[in-house]
């Protein structure tokens, strides 16, 4: 009878006992997520100076780690056998602080981290077609899954005669901003791809806090208001990757830290990016 009591005395300390931590964990839940008095408050900021947004996508702002990328390195042999069909026959010359290699009309060069790549004739393609979006990036998706499979299209700039496919590394269901490859698609095919990134070790350190949507917002406004000014600016689209600001010595580990990012749509295609940890925006 006894042991038949204690057993009970158990089970409803446990229950209670998650019923606190259910509590608990909701009201931390809550703490990381825009209230309506926040979000109808930025709304009214952003109107009042000449700024639209039509859909807040970022509701929540749980801590976060930062990422650990290396330098920026490449494997050269690699990109021969990916940008060239004869690597054997490829010269080298080295310009402008970097490698630049050629054969043909074909060239590509490494200069800081960054590599250029330029075919006039076209690259990765089985014929010219009509330049379109879908086109375009059906070229693209064909290289990216051929030897990048981890970068993921993120964005799509159209102009008169060409148009840029933007492809970004994703880890843990984020971009890394600053691990991207771009192509520039003409009606003959790709004539140039822009790349660069270094290797993600992964997350290192403790969550950190960030600063919540509307406060980014808030430092958007503060940097556009004259320019709203003149002309109503229109908010595309926000939200949260990883990006590495400083990078220099290829053999390093830097941390590469949570960053909003804002599209509008004068901005073509390029967002405005403020640090989710000190809410400072940068050029």
């Amino acid at each position: 009878m006894e042991w038949e009591r204690a057993k009970n005395y158990i089970l409803v300390f446990f229950l209670l006992l998650n019923i606190g931590l259910g509590i608990m964990l909701f009201i931390e839940d809550r703490r990381y997520a825009l209230t309506g008095d926040q979000e109808r408050l930025i709304r009214t900021v952003l109107n009042q100076n000449g700024i639209i947004i039509y859909e807040l996508p970022l509701q929540r702002f749980s801590p976060m780690q930062q990422l650990d990328v290396t330098g920026f390195y490449y494997d050269t042999d690699a990109l021969l056998e990916i940008f060239f069909p004869n690597p054997g026959l490829v010269t080298v010359s080295y310009q402008f602080g970097g490698e630049v290699f050629q054969y043909g009309n074909r060239h590509m060069s490494i200069t800081n981290g960054f590599i250029f790549f330029d075919d006039p004739d076209g690259f990765h393609h089985d014929s010219a077609g009509i330049l379109s979006e879908d086109w375009a990036v059906s070229l693209s998706d064909m290289f990216i899954s051929s030897h990048f499979p981890d970068f993921i299209l993120d964005g799509i700039i159209e102009f008169n005669d060409a148009i840029r496919i933007i492809y970004r590394q994703q880890y843990s269901g984020r971009f890394v901003h600053s691990n991207f490859i771009e192509f520039l698609v003409t009606p003959i095919g790709i004539n140039q791809i822009e790349m660069q990134f270094g290797e993600i070790r992964g997350h290192s350190g403790t969550p950190v806090m960030i600063f919540s949507p509307d406060e980014a917002l808030l430092t958007f406004v503060q940097r556009v208001r004259h320019m709203a000014q003149e002309a109503p600016m229109t908010i595309n689209f926000m939200d949260l990757v990883y990006f590495q600001e400083y990078v220099s010595d290829q053999y390093y580990v830097y941390t590469a830290v949570p960053f909003y990012r804002i599209f509008t749509a004068c901005g073509e295609g390029r967002p405005f990016l403020i640090n989710a940890f000190t809410n400072v925006i940068i050029d």
